[in-house]
């Protein structure tokens, strides 16, 4: 029933559902707790009636304020990387919100995905206006963006699952961001010239697990199909 609150094991099966199979009750330590941190706020935002929608506008607002925070002196990067971890608590807890009050749809599943991909736009804005080249920030964009469109092609086309977890999955772009900014926030204290090059090297992790995760997904993703054909 629509509304209707979730406990944890209901949760999680509910979860599990919506994720290709892949239970959270047998996650990784990290990732569990994560999970279940993201359920617990989940099901109280749905005790006080608040609706996934919010959540993810709220997630949006986050991250565009991240590329207007970076370029203040000293604390910009810190700055940035706060809002990028408050945006990712965001993102996950929507979800929990929907999976927790039984209010999942098809339509609240796209807005995600759009919020996910204007997010991750932002912050690679904020890693170009920190010295990061176009090309390359262009590169790690363009990357994420195929990686998601080609599972999401591949699940119109009939694979059942979400094919493979690869090293460029959506929260390692977020601990890029958060890690990245902090590290080229350091930098900066150091040597102001540091920044730029900091930045360089965290935009490059990025496009190279993008660019290695695409390969584990096309694989999978070709496997999956193969059987299923």
């Amino acid at each position: 029933m629509v509304g209707t609150q979730l406990n944890w094991d209901q949760y999680a099966t509910a979860w599990a559902r919506l994720h290709g199979g892949f239970d959270p009750r047998v996650a990784a330590p990290v990732v569990r707790a994560w999970l279940r941190f993201a359920y617990h706020v989940g099901y109280i935002l749905g005790r006080l009636r608040i609706g996934p929608t919010p959540v993810t506008v709220v997630g949006v607002l986050l991250c565009v304020c991240v590329p207007l925070l970076v370029g203040r002196a000293g604390d910009g990067p810190f700055l940035g990387a706060l809002f990028v971890l408050l945006a990712a608590v965001a993102d996950s807890v929507d979800g929990a919100v929907a999976v927790a009050t039984n209010r999942t749809t098809r339509l609240g599943y796209v807005y995600d995905s759009v919020a996910d991909r204007l997010g991750e736009a932002a912050w690679l804005t904020a890693f170009w206006l920190l010295g990061a080249p176009g090309a390359l920030v262009a590169a790690a964009g363009g990357l994420s963006w195929l990686h998601e469109y080609v599972r999401a092609r591949a699940v119109s086309a009939g694979m059942r699952e979400i094919g493979a977890v690869t090293v460029g999955e959506r929260p390692t772009r977020v601990c890029v961001a958060l890690f990245g900014l902090v590290v080229a926030g350091l930098a900066g204290l150091l040597d102001a010239d540091l920044t730029a090059g900091t930045i360089t090297m965290a935009t490059t992790v990025w496009v190279l697990l993008a660019g290695f995760g695409l390969g584990q997904l096309l694989s999978a993703v070709r496997r999956a199909l193969i059987d299923a054909g």
